[in-house]
C-alpha cells in the first residue's frame, strides 16, 4: 500500500542506518526502495539488510508515500530533477548536509520537505538528530518523520531553518571532537607509561560514562565538573592548566568555524 512506502535516494552509510531502524521497528522490507548508483552499496543492502537497491530512478518511486534523501549535497539536485516526476505527492526528508529547503523544495516542485541533521552514532541507533519542517507540512508528516528518525536514536524539532547550522556544528559533526580529545588522551597516556590500547580503553569508557552520568542528571555541566574538580587535586591541576590555556575559547572558536562552513555550504550546493 502506497501509505507505507518509503523510498531512499542514496543507499549509504546513513540510509542503511535508517533502513536497519525501520526494519527493527518491524517495517517491512517489501515497502522499502532504494536507489543507488553504485554496485559495492547494492550488494551490501541486499546481504546485510535483505533489500534489493536499484540503480536508476524510475516509475516504481511513484509507490512511495516518502522519499528519504541520503545523498551527497552536490549530487542533491541533478538526483531530484531525476526523481521529481514520480515523487510529486510525497513527504520529502533530507539528510544531506548544506542544502536549504528553499532549494530542496524548487528542485523537486513540492513544499512538504523536511531536513534533518543526524550523527554518526545513528549506525548504532546512539546519535541524536535535527530536524525542521517547511510549513506544508503537515503533523502526520511529522509523526511519520519521527518514526523514520526514531530508529537512529534521540530526536529534536527547530523553530527556524538556520538552527540546523548549530546542530551540524555541535552534534553532527560533533563526534570527530570526541575522537580527538580521545586522540590527545590516548597518547599522553601512553607518554606516561600505559600501552596505547589500556590508555584508549580508558579514554572511550570515560567519555561513555561521563555522558551517561550527564543524561541522567538534571545539573548543568558546570555543577558537574565543579563536583568532581577538588582544589588542589589532579582535576584541579589540569582544569586549571585548561583554563590557563584557553581551552574553552580554542573549542568554541572550533565549532563556530564549522558553524560558518555550514552555512557557506548551504550557498555552496543550495543555489536554485
Amino acid at each position: 500500500m502506497r501509505e507505507h512506502h518509503i523510498a531512499f535516494i542514496g543507499g549509504g552509510n546513513m540510509a542503511t542506518a535508517m533502513v536497519s531502524g525501520l526494519l527493527k521497528q518491524g517495517f517491512p522490507a517489501n515497502q522499502i526502495d532504494v536507489v543507488e548508483p553504485f554496485a559495492e552499496a547494492r550488494e551490501r543492502l541486499q546481504s546485510h539488510l535483505g533489500i534489493a537497491a536499484q540503480p536508476l530512478a524510475g516509475p516504481f518511486l511513484s509507490n512511495a508515500a516518502i522519499v528519504i534523501w541520503a545523498v551527497k549535497p552536490q549530487s542533491f539536485k541533478e538526483a531530484a530533477l531525476q526523481t521529481r516526476l514520480y515523487t510529486r505527492d510525497a513527504l520529502h526528508i533530507s539528510v544531506a548536509a548544506g542544502i536549504p529547503s528553499d532549494s530542496i523544495a524548487k528542485w523537486l516542485g513540492n513544499e512538504r520537505v523536511i531536513r534533518t541533521m543526524p550523527n554518526t552514532p545513528a549506525l548504532i541507533g546512539k546519535g541524536i538528530t535535527g530536524l525542521f519542517a517547511r510549513p506544508a507540512v503537515t503533523e502526520a508528516d511529522r509523526q511519520h518523520a519521527q518514526q523514520v528518525v526514531s530508529g537512529m536514536g534521540q530526536f529534536l524539532w527547530l523553530n527556524n531553518e538556520g538552527q540546523l547550522d548549530a546542530v551540524t556544528a555541535i552534534s553532527g559533526s560533533g563526534p570527530a571532537y570526541m575522537f580527538y580529545f580521545m586522540e590527545a588522551m590516548t597518547a599522553a597516556g601512553a607518554e606516561m607509561g600505559l600501552e596505547r590500547e589500556q590508555a584508549y580503553q580508558l579514554a572511550v569508557a570515560t567519555f561513555i560514562g561521563a555522558g551517561e552520568l550527564a543524561q541522567s542528571s538534571h545539573e548543568p555541566p558546570e555543577i558537574l565538573r565543579q563536583r568532581v574538580t577538588s582544589k588542589g587535586g589532579t582535576t584541579y591541576a589540569a582544569i586549571t592548566s585548561m583554563d590557563d590555556s584557553h581551552i574553552k575559547d580554542l573549542f568554541a572558536k572550533a565549532l563556530h568555524a564549522a558553524h560558518r562552513r555550514a552555512r557557506e555550504m548551504g550557498a555552496e550546493f543550495g543555489e536554485a
